[in-house]
């Protein structure tokens, strides 16, 4: 992973946590495709940089279990610990929806599920930014 190719990546989750907010603000996403396209992102945002630092991802993908990749993603750069509640929140949903307990769910657990990713993404964007020297926000 290059620094241009982390550019391209961030550039499109941006665009793909922009159509799930636009969904939402429509009222148009349902809970299970929030949490599944937000986990998604969320692997793609952390392979990407475990990838730009050299960490090995053997077997992750997009798809792998979450907190798997975190732990690939924040090996030897504590400071990446900073979304660790956030990946654990989206996996307690999914956890939920799993288990047949939405009423273990926070309130309006699409918006947050929605919300979580945004979060992520714009942690890692200013640390691209200021590390990275990807261009600003």
């Amino acid at each position: 992973m290059t620094v241009p190719d982390l550019e391209s990546l961030m550039t499109d989750v941006d665009c793909e946590i922009r159509d799930l907010e636009q969904a939402l603000g429509r009222d148009e996403l349902d809970l299970k495709q929030a949490i599944t396209r937000s986990l998604t992102l969320a692997n793609r945002l952390m392979l990407a940089f475990a990838a730009l630092m050299a960490r090995p991802q053997e077997g992750l993908d997009a798809d792998a279990d979450p907190l798997e990749v975190f732990r690939v993603f924040v090996k030897g750069e504590p400071s990446l610990n900073a979304i660790r509640d956030n990946v654990r929140e989206l996996v307690y949903y999914r956890n939920c929806l799993d288990a047949g307990r939405a009423d273990a769910l926070p309130a309006r657990p699409v918006a947050m599920a929605v919300r979580t990713i945004r979060h992520i993404y714009l942690y890692l964007r200013t640390r691209a930014i200021k590390e990275h020297g990807l261009a600003g926000a």
